[in-house]
Parts: structure tokens; sequence; C-alpha cells
């Protein structure tokens, strides 16, 4: 997708160096990093340089491909993979991307590890191109479907960043949205903020903003109104970790919205490609939520009035804070599934029928 005009991918790998787009920095600067040993990539995983699930998952791949040029031997790529899935525990594609690499390069001790490796971590960004475009593609039929009964711009709203700086490219719930507008159908996107990183504010806007879609930020609490008012037609999110039953973990107040869809008979989908389900775990309580540093609660990031970048901090300095970043939306309350295989029912029979 595009940045001032020119086409990026959120990673890439040149000349035994792993770069990023660093999105700590945006809306405001943007700046490429590099990354030159497994740490750098754990780092930027913690620190959420990276985040998205996919964008995660393909991170850590390169991370082990970093590992081999620090250090071949197997023990050392044993431990960089374990702490690799460490680095966030929440979002699914990360072991699976770090499971399937060491199942290739687990006892190769040629020098053709370095190549073996490489190739499958290209081949696991390539494939989620390929996911997330064709994600976009079967989204794209229920807005079709929506403006053929509206003939008006469709209202979309979404939380979180689920936009191709989550992904490699495209996006997941918003590649429905790219595919709309490039052909030529009026949407726009309602934005949740998203509280307490604003990734909704700093990267969902921003890039729906390069792609010249029209696009508002509103406050996390805000969709409730506008549903009742008949101002939403549907509701896209991503998610981090979707369960063989249906359920969906994914960024803190999902939840919240697609109770209030529900209860405005508003289609709520969620979109993602197969990498993020989790076949394993049977109960969502069993999923392990991510809780992070209180202070991306009590301070927060922005430009003066000298366009100078300033953290401030806008709680009592007393006061605790609480800062669980997933929360889980029952199977129930989704309308359908937008994978790359297709749309399905959230239910373990659904997923079976795409891919079983």
């Amino acid at each position: 997708m595009k940045i001032e005009g020119k086409e990026y991918r959120t990673i890439w790998f040149e000349n035994k160096v792993l770069k990023i787009i660093d999105q700590t920095k945006l809306p405001y600067q943007f700046i490429i990093k590099e990354l030159r040993t497994a740490k750098d990539a754990i780092n930027a995983i913690k620190n959420m340089e990276v985040r998205g699930a996919p964008l995660i998952g393909a991170t850590a791949a390169y991370g082990l491909v970093l590992a081999i040029i620090e250090n071949n031997d197997q023990s050392f790529l044993k431990k960089s993979s374990e702490d690799l899935i460490n680095s966030r525990p929440t979002a699914i594609n990360l072991k699976w991307a770090v499971d399937r690499m060491m199942k290739k390069i687990s006892g190769v001790n040629s020098n053709e590890i370095l190549n073996i490796a490489l190739n499958e971590a290209s081949e696991i960004c390539e494939e989620d191109v390929k996911f997330c475009k064709n994600i976009g593609l079967n989204g794209l039929k229920i807005i079709e479907e929506i403006y053929k009964k509206k003939g008006d711009t469709v209202n979309i709203l979404t939380h979180c960043n689920a936009g191709w700086l989550a992904t490699i490219n495209w996006g997941t719930a918003t590649s429905p949205i790219y595919h709309a507008h490039k052909k030529g159908i009026p949407v726009h996107v309602w934005v949740d903020e998203t509280r307490p990183r604003n990734q909704g504010a700093n990267l969902t806007s921003y890039e729906l903003n390069e792609e010249q879609i029209p696009n508002t930020i509103i406050a996390d609490n805000t969709g409730g109104i506008l549903m009742q008012r008949a101002e939403v037609d549907m509701c896209i999110v991503g998610t981090d970790r979707t369960l063989a039953n249906g359920d969906v973990c994914n960024k803190i107040g999902t939840y919240l919205k697609a109770l209030a869809a529900k209860d405005n008979n508003i289609p709520f989908y969620v979109a993602l490609p197969s990498s993020t389900i989790d076949w394993d775990i049977k109960k969502f309580k069993d999923i392990p939520i991510e809780e992070r540093n209180s202070e991306e609660l009590s301070h927060i990031e922005g430009l003066d009035e000298n366009n100078n970048l300033k953290k401030i901090q806008i709680y009592p300095k007393k006061s605790k804070a609480m800062n669980l970043a997933f929360d889980i939306t029952p199977a129930k309350y989704v309308t359908g599934l937008i994978t790359e295989k297709g749309i399905c029912e959230a239910s373990e029979k659904g997923l079976k029928k795409l891919y079983k």
C-alpha cells in the first residue's frame, strides 16, 4: 500500500538486515528501522514497533533468520525461538510462525540453513499478502450487497488497526474496504481511536488517508450511539487469535462493539487469515491475555505547539491503572468470519467447512 504515493510493505529483508516501518513513530514521523539481531526483533515486537498478529509472526520468522546469521548453533536457535514466542503471548501467529520456522531448520547443520530459513520467512510473508488480498475480495461481496441495497455511501466501523500496517500488505479488516474503494464503491470508515495506544487514530486513519479513503476518528465509546442512529452499516474488525469454535480474541473494546452491533441488528464481521486460527485451545478462558505497562494508560504522546513530540501524564500521580490489551468476543455475537478461503459462520462447523 502507499505512503506519500510510494508503495511499501511493512517488512523486508536486504543485505542481511531486516527493515521495518517503526510504527511507534507514526503518524508524526515515517522512520525505517533496521534490525540486525534476534534481540532486535524481540524488542521490536515487545515495544510494538511492529504490531498486528500477521506482522508479528513475520517479524519473528525473520528474527530466526537474524539468529542464524549471529550463531547457527541449534541451542542458540532454540533459545531464540523461545524468547520470540514469549515476547508477546496473545497473538497466535507469533508461535505459529516460529514453530513453522523451527520445523524447517531444526537439526540442519549445513551451510544451507540460512537459505532454508530465508526462503521460509519469505514464503510466510508472501502467503500473508495473498491471504489478505483474498480476504479483501471475499469481504468485498458483503460491501457490494450493502451498497446495492442502500445506493449510497457504506459506513463501516472498525476497531484498532487491522490494516496493512498490521500485516505485510492489504490488511485484514481494511482489505475489503480497500478493494471496495478501488472498485469505485463509496465507503466511509468510522475509526475508533483505540485507547490506550490509539492505534486506530494513529495508524488506521493514517493509512486510510494515504489511500484517500474518507474516514472519521471517534472516541471508543461513540460507536453505540452511531449504531442507534443508523449511521453504521457494518462492523469489520481483525483478530489476534480465533478459536476453533469461533470465539474471537482481539484488541480490548472489541467485545463492547459486538454487543452494541447485536443490539442494533448491525452485521459484525471478523477478518482473519488461517494463521490466526488456534485449533488447540478449546475455551476462551485459556487464552493468555497480555497485560501491558500501566504507563500506556497514564501517559499520552502528541505534538506540542512547536511541533515537537512529547509524552505527558494525564492521570493523577497516585492513581493505579490496569491495562489489559485484549478481550474475547463470543462467537454468538459474530455475524461471520471473513477468511482467505471464503466467509463462514463463527463456529467449529463453519471453520471446518473451509479448512478441514
